[in-house]
């Protein structure tokens, strides 16, 4: 278990330390289909198009995705480790206790998605796109979320800890007690009113005021 200084809990992946090799890339992956228990590596997955698609207690280990559609897709105990999954479609997906260490992820489309105990970290998120999802018990670490689309979404519980956060948007996002104290957030795109109970730094302040319109001089 993983545990931050603002007593922000993620639950990690609960994999079995030895797995067998898993291939799926001869495969047609199928609307329902059940993948479990494996390890999936230094390949390429492309070309997918399927609903309801299920991984349990899997690690993608140096797996590149091109050309996926896995709408309500469901991640529940997995692990990718440097994998590239930039401009894949996985809205509607519900991805629980899961990890996404090193990955490159611009372009991302999970669009209504369901985020429990989920941790980013070292991952490049520039231009992805989490319109109206939902996300609790999250953190996102040490990323590039510049150009993101955060807007109307739902955050409980979610750390956003030295991420490069350049104009990003999050319109309709309230920011009660989250933490951009140490983010770069240079054109953030938020409605004043979504700021209340934010947790910013002293020289953030400066970015915020640009949106009241107003003109600091030293």
């Amino acid at each position: 278990m993983e545990k931050t200084k603002d007593e922000i809990k993620i639950l990690s992946p609960q994999i079995p330390a030895r797995l067998e090799n898993l291939d799926i890339t001869d495969r047609d992956i199928q609307d329902e289909d059940f993948f479990s228990m494996g390890v999936i590596s230094d390949c390429y997955i492309e070309e997918q198009r399927a609903e309801k698609v299920v991984f349990e207690k899997i690690i993608f280990r140096n797996v590149i995705f091109e050309d996926i559609f896995f709408r309500g897709l469901e991640l529940t105990n997995v692990r990718f480790i440097n994998c590239d999954l930039s401009n894949i479609d996985l809205s509607g997906a519900i991805i629980h206790r899961t990890e996404f260490i090193d990955c490159k992820m611009m372009g991302v489309k999970i669009i209504d998605g369901t985020f429990r105990n989920v941790v980013f970290n070292n991952c490049n998120l520039s231009y992805g796109n989490f319109r109206v999802s939902n996300f609790k018990q999250v953190i996102f670490m040490n990323c590039l979320l510049r150009n993101g689309d955060f807007q109307s979404v739902e955050l409980s519980k979610v750390r956003f800890q030295e991420n490069d956060m350049k104009q990003i948007q999050m319109s309709g996002t309230k920011l009660k007690d989250i933490d951009l104290s140490t983010c770069d957030i240079e054109g953030i795109g938020i409605r004043i009113e979504e700021l209340y109970g934010a947790i910013i730094s002293n020289t953030q302040v400066i970015d915020f005021a640009k949106l009241l319109g107003l003109v600091i001089k030293d």
